[in-house]
């Protein structure tokens, strides 16, 4: 067993992966190795590759401050994963994580997209540019902004998403800035400061500050503010009810939000990503965004089918002081669930043209061929008339979602 497995990483060294010490790297039997490019590849002692699907495209340093463990990820062109683990996530060019990482499912950093040691993600989108510090832990959110790496969206260090709430649920995805607007890259940057948190599901507009210790639990919609506070809630006690959801308004209007934000994300790699992306690499990201949706939506739904208990305790604890709007607002989502649900559905398969679509996807075009596939320079390279297209014809797509599904919950308008 061992020469079969040493004679698979010579194969690897044959084709120009640079393997400075081979007993100490393990690669499983199940990896292909033909989607491991040998152009400039280098994998350092301790590191662990496996999966079917892994993909490690030319230019790639996996381990150089520490082991890495790389699961079923698709690594682009000169992605640099310093140390931790890595599972079933894609990384695109030039986007790098510092050691003592925790990539778990669904994430994607996409280019130049970065965090330092210490970070954990799971079910996360950084657009380019976005940069995390240390010591983070940064699950369930979609982040944008900014428009090169000395003018772009970050997270300071120590910072927290909550993500799961006391009623056990985790319902609660954040969207910082928005796809529509984000993926031209040509947005103000939103600035997250450290040791402080996010309480899930958010909404923070592009140019937003929250200064360093802040703990957010509100929307900030608006643009270009600045948002900072002492020590977070007032200390107060009262009794603590599990499965009261007493106010469900906000949390349901976030998640439609966020769901249809990511549908609008499928189809900018359906249109667009897919002129950029090697096909594998394409194939991985795309999968990841449809793996995104499906856990949103299980989420949303696991907390749907947790409101008629919520009614009958909310009945019960309130008493007199019920109010009929609140309740109203359970039930009526709760009946109309299979209709919103086939809402996504339609929205996520079905493509939607604006008038101006094909246009707009051949001027991308005519500027890949002008900057040489660069994403990020054709994307900028875009006039401002162009990207006011784009953006339109994404915004179409999540506002459709929105309106549809608030036409069969007229309560949540």
């Amino acid at each position: 067993m061992q020469s079969i497995e040493k004679n698979r990483i010579f194969r690897l060294i044959e084709k120009g992966v640079t393997i400075p010490n081979p007993a100490a790297i393990d690669i499983g039997d199940e990896v292909d190795l033909d989607r491991i490019s040998g152009d400039g590849i280098i994998i350092y002692a301790g590191c662990k590759i496996y999966g079917k699907r892994t993909l490690i495209m030319p230019g790639a340093r996996l381990g150089y401050e520490a082991p890495v463990t790389i699961d079923d990820c698709q690594i682009g062109p000169r992605v640099e994963l310093k140390g931790g683990f890595f599972k079933k996530s894609v990384f695109l060019e030039k986007s790098n994580m510092g050691s003592c990482a925790q990539v778990r499912e669904a994430c994607i950093l996409e280019e130049e997209a970065n965090g330092a040691h210490a970070v954990g993600l799971k079910h996360t989108i950084l657009l380019p540019f976005v940069t995390l510090g240390s010591l983070i832990n940064f699950c369930d959110c979609l982040m944008a902004g900014g428009t090169s790496r000395k003018n772009h969206s970050e997270v300071g260090s120590s910072y927290i998403h909550f993500n799961y709430t006391p009623n056990q649920d985790k319902a609660t995805a954040s969207i910082i800035g928005d796809v529509p607007r984000g993926v031209m890259l040509d947005q103000p940057p939103v600035f997250l400061g450290g040791q402080g948190g996010l309480v899930g599901p958010a909404r923070v507009d592009f140019g937003t500050v929250i200064a360093a210790g802040t703990v957010f639990r509100q929307d900030c919609c608006e643009g270009g503010k600045l948002i900072a506070s002492g020590g977070g809630l007032e200390r107060k006690r009262a009794d603590f009810y599990p499965g009261l959801y007493s106010n469900i308004k906000r949390r349901v209007l976030n998640n439609i939000n966020y769901i249809a934000n990511l549908i609008a994300l499928r189809w900018w790699y359906v249109e667009v990503r897919s002129q950029f992306l090697d096909a594998e690499l394409y194939k991985g990201a795309l999968d990841t965004v449809d793996c995104a949706i499906d856990e949103r939506i299980k989420r949303f739904k696991a907390l749907v089918q947790k409101l008629p208990a919520s009614v009958e305790i909310y009945r019960r604890v309130m008493k007199e002081n019920a109010h009929s709007e609140v309740i109203m607002q359970k039930e009526e989502i709760h009946a109309q669930w299979q209709g919103i649900e086939d809402i996504f559905a339609r929205f996520r398969e079905k493509k939607i043209d604006s008038p101006e679509l094909s246009s707009f996807l051949e001027e991308v075009a005519r500027k890949r061929g002008e900057k040489g596939n660069d994403y990020i320079a054709a994307i900028q390279g875009l006039d401002s008339s162009w990207r006011h297209k784009g953006t339109s014809w994404l915004r179409g797509i999540a506002e459709g979602i929105i309106t549809e599904v608030l036409e069969k919950i007229p309560s949540y308008q």
